[in-house]
This record gives C-alpha cells, sequence and structure tokens, in this order.
C-alpha cells in the first residue's frame, strides 16, 4: 500500500472504531450489526469486513486502541524504584483518563451477562498486558537487589489498584467525577511513596 493509502486505511480504521464503541453504548453489543456501524462510520460494509470481519475482532480493536492509545508503556531500567513506578504510574494514570476508557468499561459490564467473552477479551488484551509490564518491572528491579519483591503479582495489584481506586473507579459510579491534573500527579506520587515504603530495599532506601 501506498503511503497514502496506508493513511485514508487508518482513518476509516479510527471512524469505524469510534462509531462501534458508540453504537455498543446505546444499542448493546448484540444490538449493534456491523452493517449499522459501517453506516454510522460512512464507510461501506466491504470496507469494514476487510478490516475487520467479525463483530469479536471489532470490539477486539475498540480494546486494545484504548489501552495502547499509540503509546505503549516500556518497561524501566532498573536501578530506581521511586522513578521507575513514577513513570509507570503516571502512564497508567493517563491511560484511565483517555475518554474512551470509562465507555469501553461500561461495554464490558453492561454485556457481562451474556457476553463474558467480551470481559475476558478485556483483560487479556487490555488490562493484562499493561499488568505484566509492572509485573516485570518490579521482578527486574527485585534481580537487581533495588526492592524486595517476593510476590510480583500482588504488588502490582496493590500498585495499580491505588491509582485505579482514586482515579477511574469513581467515574463510573459518581455523576460528574473529576480529578484535576495536579490531584493525579498527586495520587501517583503518593502510590509510588506506599510503595517504595513497603518494598524499597534497605540499601536503596538508606542510599536515597
Amino acid at each position: 500500500m501506498t503511503t497514502y493509502h496506508q493513511r485514508v486505511a487508518r482513518q476509516k480504521r479510527a471512524l469505524i472504531v469510534q462509531a462501534a464503541t458508540q453504537l455498543f453504548l446505546e444499542l448493546g453489543y448484540d444490538r449493534a450489526s456491523l452493517a449499522r456501524i459501517a453506516e454510522e462510520a460512512g464507510v461501506s460494509k466491504a470496507t469494514l469486513f476487510k478490516q475487520f470481519p467479525t463483530k469479536a475482532a471489532l470490539f477486539d480493536a475498540i480494546v486494545v486502541d484504548s489501552w495502547a492509545g499509540g503509546d505503549e508503556a516500556e518497561v524501566p531500567s532498573t536501578g530506581d524504584l521511586t522513578a521507575g513506578l513514577t513513570a509507570l504510574g503516571r502512564h497508567y494514570a493517563a491511560l484511565l483518563g483517555r475518554p474512551g476508557m470509562a465507555d469501553l468499561f461500561r461495554i464490558v459490564i453492561a454485556e457481562l451477562p451474556r457476553f463474558p467473552e467480551l470481559a475476558k477479551a478485556h483483560f487479556a488484551e487490555g488490562k493484562l498486558p499493561y499488568f505484566e509490564t509492572v509485573r516485570a518491572y518490579l521482578v527486574a528491579e527485585h534481580d537487581a537487589g533495588t526492592a524486595d519483591v517476593a510476590d510480583p503479582q500482588m504488588a502490582a495489584t496493590q500498585f495499580l489498584g491505588m491509582i485505579s481506586n482514586y482515579l477511574f473507579w469513581p467515574s463510573l459510579l459518581v455523576p460528574g467525577w473529576t480529578v484535576t491534573p495536579e490531584r493525579v500527579i498527586a495520587v501517583v506520587d503518593d502510590a509510588v511513596r506506599t510503595m517504595v515504603a513497603r518494598y524499597g530495599a534497605t540499601s536503596a532506601q538508606g542510599a536515597a
């Protein structure tokens, strides 16, 4: 494909994903047909089926786009637990604050009784890869001697939970819930300090 055609394909893909997200919210996953999604996106059914042959594939794309956002998290270098967790925590906060993230969770929650596979896809293709990034980082710090993390899976869960429990989950339940950028930074920084106090190696804390 030429650069022009690649750009057009990306634009059409974005329109399809946006239309699908809105229709899944308005009509439900089951009632939102691919034909209706193509109509709302302003593309032909052939174009939609070429990129997304099934509704499940389209939902997977929504998940991937919501969690990636064009800026995938990288495992930070070891040696500074505070700096590494801060980078991961702020990236996670930015992902949770993306406009489409709350909509994605609402779709999954609403359709869970009839389509549990959506929740599985959401976890496997969205949350799990980011969780694994944090877990791998904690393992690396443990191996480097800058952290003492006997259970990295539990530690990663604790860290991400401290951030999401304040910044994200209330937005699904409390109308008008907003968090200022300054508060976002404060929440992440407090979570980092808690993690360093709990898991930072004695030698690393003494050198700080």
